[in-house]
């Protein structure tokens, strides 16, 4: 596997995209919500970067299975357990590709009555992108890479690498 991020540059882009949250969010107490499973490494080492008065919550969201590609039919397997009526709300994602599972996750949030919603992923994929959505805060850009580790997965294996790397293999040699 090809190493496109090391835990060196992972840090530091956490690092990065927290700054930015923090001054943005400055005076103001936002949801911070983590998409299982995939976002679980980022999302705990970026709130660990914070130096907002936050709440955490979780959603979980699949259109992958087994795939490599998103089916495009997403499903809402853990709705918010917060009421983020009125509240600035921060949804942290791994990766945006097709855009398909943030544009129903942020819309569902809004329709849920936060005041605010914007989007931060690790990585951005626009080469596959077939819906308008766009990250307000994103680390790496890619190209159309299937990747994994820190938390990204193939089948449910490779999350627990410390680094990200291209997966050449198809998932049925798993």
């Amino acid at each position: 596997m090809e190493i496109i991020a090391n835990e060196q540059q992972l840090s530091q882009k956490v690092e990065e995209i927290a700054a930015k949250i923090n001054k943005d969010y400055q005076g103001k107490e936002p949801v911070i919500v983590g998409i299982l499973k995939g976002s679980i490494v980022f999302y705990a080492d970026l709130i660990r970067k914070l130096t907002l008065d936050c709440e955490l919550d979780f959603m979980a969201a699949s259109s992958y299975g087994s795939s490599t590609v998103s089916s495009g039919v997403i499903t809402i397997k853990k709705d918010l357990s917060l009421d983020v009526t009125g509240k600035h709300v921060l949804v942290v994602e791994d990766i945006l590709d097709t855009g398909n599972t943030l544009y129903l996750l942020k819309e569902h949030i809004l329709q849920k009555g936060a005041a605010s919603v914007k989007l931060c992923t690790l990585f951005d994929k626009p080469a596959r992108r077939v819906r308008p959505v766009q990250a307000d805060y994103a680390g790496f850009v890619i190209e159309d890479l299937f990747i994994v580790g820190y938390g990204l997965d193939c089948n449910e294996k490779y999350r627990n690498l410390p680094y990200v790397a291209v997966l050449n293999a198809e998932p049925s040699n798993f």
